[in-house]
């Protein structure tokens, strides 16, 4: 199940709120510089994680982007499922949505790619943006 650009971008917006979580709101720019995301393309992610209860913003000269929720309740999956909203609709990995698919549910690899769907959404409801952050600072300073 590959994972479009544009729900890797969503996933490392967030990641980089949380990094400075209490800071208080990260401008644009700031986040797009440190993810290597295009700005006008995080605007508009942005905007739609104001509608998912992990993002919220404040405008003005100090406004800019910020978590709701702390970085440990939030999961990779919280996110993956926003962005996707229609992923529980698709059954197949390969991302074929059932009434387009010329197999019409009579497919010998459905059960398989239900499983591999649901070992994937597993690892991302377990993992959460706090492990995320952990595991970078592990890498930058092992022990």
């Amino acid at each position: 199940m590959l994972i479009t650009k544009k729900n890797q971008y969503a996933l490392r917006a967030i990641f980089e709120l949380a990094k400075h979580n209490g800071e208080g709101p990260r401008k644009i720019s700031e986040v797009a510089q440190a993810q290597a995301i295009p700005e006008k393309f995080l605007e508009v992610i942005l905007n739609q994680l104001k509608g998912s209860g992990l993002v919220d913003s404040k405008r003005g000269f100090y406004g800019g982007y910020y978590l709701i929720r702390s970085p440990e309740k939030i999961t990779v999956g919280d996110i993956m499922r926003f962005m996707e909203r229609n992923v529980d609709l698709i059954g197949c990995v390969a991302l074929v949505p059932e009434n387009n698919c010329p197999f019409k549910g009579e497919c010998a690899f459905f059960p398989m790619w239900t499983k591999v769907k649901e070992a994937i959404f597993k690892v991302y409801d377990e993992t959460t943006i706090q492990d995320l952050i952990d595991n970078e600072q592990e890498e930058v300073n092992p022990t």
